[in-house]
Parts: C-alpha cells; sequence; structure tokens
C-alpha cells in the first residue's frame, strides 16, 4: 500500500498522477494525499491523512474567503456533483487551481467521498505571458506599417494637388508595400493559431520547389540584395513532390530571409533527392545556410519556439515556429545546425510521391 494515501483502496497509485489527489471519505476525513498535493501544498501526506478536510486543506477563495465554508459539500444542495476548475488560495497566498467531484452514494444522495484535484498554476501563467508577448509583439509589428499607411494617405489627401505624378506614385508604393507587411503579419498569426490547434490545411498538388526557390531569390534580388549574394546548388533530378505551393512558398520565404537578415556573407541553397529507406520513403531536401555569425549552441533548442529571433533586427520572432509547423504537416522535418562557414544552417525534408502514396 502507497504510505501516502489509501491506494488499496483506490485501486490504483495516486503517487503516480501528475496532479495533486486529496480524497475525503464520508465524514469529511482523508483518506488519500497523494505526492503531487503535497508538493502544492507544502504539507507532509502523514500530516494529512485522517485529518478534516477543511484543516488538511485550508483553501480561501480570491475574496479571502473559507472555501470549505462556502461550498459545503457534505450539507449543500443534494444535486450538486462538484465544484468547476477555479483559481484558490492557499495560506500564504500561494495560488492553485483547485476542482472537485462529489461521489454520491445515489443521485441527491449523501456525499460518499469527495475527490480533489489540485494543479499549480505555472502552466496557465507561462501560457498567459505567451499570450500578452503575442500581443505586444502584433502592436509593435503592426504600429510601424499603419503609422505609415495613415501619414502618407492623410498628406496626399491633404495636399494631393501640391505633389507631382512621381511624388504620387512613390508615396502609394511605400503605402502598398506597408499594406502587404500588415497582411503577412495577420497570415502569420492565423497560421500559428492552426499550428496550436492541429487545423492547419494543407491543399496538396504538384510542386517544383526548384523553380520556386529561383522565384524567390529574384523576389530578393529585385528588392536590393546583390545577386552575387545567393548560390543555389542542385543535385541531380530531384523527385516528385506533392505539397501545398503557398504553405511551401511562406516556408521558403521565412529561410531565405532569415539568412539575409540576420545572417551574411553567401546563401547557399542546396536542394537534392533523400534516398528511401527502412525508416523513411525517398524524399526531398532544401538546405538554406549563410556565413553569418550562427546560432549559439545554448540557443539551438529554441529556434523553432514562439518568439525566438537570433538577433535585434525586427521581426515578429514566428517565422521558424510557422516553418516547423508547416513542414511537420507536411510529415516532414526540419532542424538547424552550423554551417561550413560558421553561419546558420536550416534544412528540411519533405517525403515525396502521389497523394495516395502519401495518404
Amino acid at each position: 500500500m502507497d504510505t501516502a494515501s489509501g491506494a488499496g483502496e483506490l485501486d490504483l497509485r495516486p503517487d503516480d498522477l501528475p496532479d495533486g489527489l486529496v480524497v475525503a471519505d464520508r465524514l469529511g476525513l482523508v483518506t488519500c494525499f497523494n505526492a503531487e498535493a503535497a508538493r502544492l501544498t507544502g504539507r507532509a501526506p502523514g500530516a494529512a491523512l485522517g485529518r478534516p478536510i477543511g484543516d488538511a486543506l485550508p483553501l480561501e477563495d480570491l475574496d479571502g474567503h473559507p472555501w470549505w465554508r462556502v461550498t459545503d459539500p457534505y450539507h449543500g444542495l443534494a444535486t450538486r456533483s462538484g465544484q468547476p476548475e477555479r483559481n484558490l488560495l492557499l495560506p500564504g497566498g500561494r495560488e492553485v487551481l483547485v476542482s472537485a467531484r462529489y461521489v454520491r452514494t445515489r443521485p441527491g444522495g449523501p456525499v460518499r467521498r469527495l475527490v480533489v484535484a489540485l494543479r499549480g498554476t505555472d502552466a496557465r501563467k507561462r501560457a498567459e505571458r505567451s499570450n500578452a508577448q503575442l500581443i505586444a509583439t502584433v502592436a509593435h509589428e503592426l504600429r510601424s506599417p499603419l503609422t505609415s499607411v495613415k501619414g502618407f494617405t492623410a498628406t496626399m489627401l491633404d495636399k494631393w494637388e501640391r505633389f507631382t505624378d512621381d511624388q504620387k506614385r512613390l508615396m502609394l508604393q511605400t503605402v502598398d508595400g506597408d499594406a502587404d507587411r500588415v497582411t503577412r503579419l495577420i497570415t502569420e498569426l492565423l497560421d500559428v493559431s492552426r499550428i496550436d490547434s492541429g487545423r492547419l490545411e494543407i491543399r496538396r498538388q504538384p510542386v517544383r520547389l526548384d523553380e520556386a526557390v529561383r522565384r524567390h531569390v529574384e523576389t530578393l534580388v529585385n528588392g536590393g540584395c546583390p545577386a552575387d549574394r545567393f548560390d543555389l546548388c542542385v543535385a541531380g533530378p530531384l523527385p516528385g513532390l506533392w505539397a501545398d505551393p503557398d504553405k511551401m512558398d511562406q516556408v521558403l520565404v521565412n529561410l531565405l530571409e532569415n539568412a539575409v537578415r540576420h545572417g551574411a556573407g553567401t546563401v547557399t541553397i542546396e536542394m537534392d533527392r533523400v534516398p528511401p529507406s527502412r525508416t523513411r520513403q525517398e524524399g526531398m531536401s532544401v538546405t538554406v545556410s549563410d556565413e553569418g555569425p550562427g546560432i549559439p549552441e545554448e540557443a539551438m533548442q529554441r529556434v523553432f519556439t514562439r518568439f525566438w529571433r537570433g538577433s535585434d533586427r525586427g521581426g515578429t520572432g514566428l517565422g521558424l515556429y510557422i516553418v516547423k509547423g508547416i513542414v511537420e504537416a507536411h510529415g516532414g522535418t526540419v532542424t538547424v545546425g552550423r554551417s561550413a562557414g560558421g553561419g546558420a544552417r536550416f534544412r528540411f525534408i519533405l517525403p515525396a510521391g502521389t497523394p495516395a502514396f502519401l495518404s
């Protein structure tokens, strides 16, 4: 029998549970107080077993009212089956998430057993901090293009006749570019939401990834990057690839712009066939590397997480998180390492074949 609880009575090992578990009998005396409950409350199981639930687990709501007196599980409404999860306070002000279930001898009968689950608030607080950071990031990234759009449109509306056609065209091109930035940010946010919820939709069709790479390199060159900064190496004939072309464009744009913005020297793009093995079907690999300072070894594990930034050169910190989500949604893998020139090296592998073969 578990020394911290009446494990034989429950036919389980409460100490194996990830959440705190406290059980009281029909008299309100504690019969189970598992290891996680002891950790969360700071109370030894031996000091809790056999004691009234209100003494073993003194809880208050956020207004300071004793929770057991307010809920009154043993003498309250006989139709209640429990209490939903809520934030409560332990002695000393420590916050925990608490839910309770009332086990009755029969519907409307007396409570035979009270089962209380405890969870720490660390995970929820991390999620809240992440959401707050997301809001702050979005607000920051939206402010610049929207300020520019507002400034140029207000100026043109107020002084339209004073500008030449070339000046008007330049201002409208700037507004158009800023509108594209806002559209891309909104797309990133939608993709993050879909990746988080497992709802990222993939629309497969034949894709020539080498042509897509050449197209995106040409766009970067037209945007001001020197043409000799890019080196595309395609090793022999590539296998047929069925993928979502729009999602692949996102992956390539993120990796190429990441190399241009945060790296240095030549940006090398290598494309090759990956032969089949016992654990993997035939595929295609794409490697994007640069000759910049690279990514510190201690940061390698965080590269594909939300809001990771390799430098202070702007960006939302969502691009590589989206890259990983898209590649994995295609059944592929993506890795990060150090290039031969010392810079960052990103490599993703996608399975080749027809939709029927991939399904």
